[in-house]
């Protein structure tokens, strides 16, 4: 990859429910069909853990069952047991591994689920917790429920997570999810609405999403947001980054999508700053006052 920052991998939890339908799961782990051409594969928590190792990760995730919404409480009781038990499975294996080598310590985060019911997410937060991870993901949201219901999971998780430890929100989210996680307490996201939207033709602003398709932009000679100092908005105006986009021209969605993952990075940024100085409420509050919600906001 040619990286030198920090790399945090899945277990593939969140694609076996992606691939739902060629996808089976069992106690032993997930038996699915490769998308592209069909091939029988499986991975176990064993398996999982092994692959990360390979990869050389700073940070390996646990293989978790991803419960779907909606889904009813039986059957998300059962995967929280089961997303446990290959926790605990998980963590053998890098606890093996470093008895047997001497090499820097690959850090193991384990992962929360229970779908929409409070006592499962609660009851799924205390036995992760108690097999004692360097980090905490809580999983299962932004998977199609209400954002109320996503903020609720949060909310009915977090209290009970070490405060000595990262919390992470798996999968998520629109800028001011992100501010409102960090509200509630969580530390770290991913998500692909930067790229994703950006090979759509849109871009993430402070006042909310734009889709530069629209004729609008058509004679922007500004960047795509004033003031903003990323490599397209320093150097290409919108209405050339939109003709780029019309003639399909891949330039375009490549600098749409250095803003977006700009744009994500410089809030974290300010985020952490208003935290230092105390401030961090009235900015999320007065972000949130200012952003619109566009047609191309989406969470995933």
């Amino acid at each position: 990859m040619n990286w030198d920052g920090p790399i945090l991998t899945d277990s593939g939890g969140y694609q076996i429910f992606s691939l739902a339908k060629l996808s089976k799961i069992s106690e032993e782990g997930a038996h699915f069909q490769n998308h592209v051409d069909g091939t029988p594969a499986f991975i176990s928590p064993e398996i999982a853990m092994e692959i990360q190792a390979a990869l050389g990760s700073d940070i390996a995730m646990v293989l978790d069952e991803c419960a779907p919404y909606p889904c009813d409480y039986d059957y998300a009781a059962r995967s929280v047991e089961m997303t446990t038990r290959w926790a605990a499975r998980c963590k053998e294996v890098v606890a093996a591994a470093e008895t047997a080598a001497a090499t820097t310590r690959q850090l193991l985060f384990g992962i929360i689920q229970g779908a929409t019911f409070d006592d499962l997410r609660k009851a799924s937060a205390q036995a992760i917790v108690d097999l004692s991870f360097d980090g905490y993901a809580i999983g299962g949201v932004s998977v199609g429920e209400p954002e109320e219901e996503m903020m609720r999971a949060v909310e009915s998780t977090e209290p009970l997570l070490p405060n000595d430890k990262p919390r992470y929100t798996m999968g998520l989210g629109t800028p001011p999810q992100l501010l409102e996680m960090i509200a509630r307490g969580m530390d770290l996201f991913d998500c692909v609405l930067p790229t994703r939207l950006a090979r759509n033709g849109t871009a993430f602003t402070a006042s909310g999403t734009l889709n530069l398709k629209n004729a609008e932009f058509a004679m922007q000679k500004g960047p795509i947001e004033n003031g903003c100092i990323c490599a397209a908005c320093s150097e290409f105006s919108g209405s050339y980054i939109r003709h780029l986009i019309k003639v399909e021209e891949i330039l375009g969605l490549r600098l749409i999508t250095l803003h977006n993952l700009f744009f994500y990075l410089d809030l974290m940024r300010q985020a952490r700053e208003k935290i230092d100085n105390g401030t961090f409420d009235q900015f999320r509050k007065r972000f949130l006052a200012n952003y619109k919600m566009r047609n191309g906001d989406l969470t995933l």
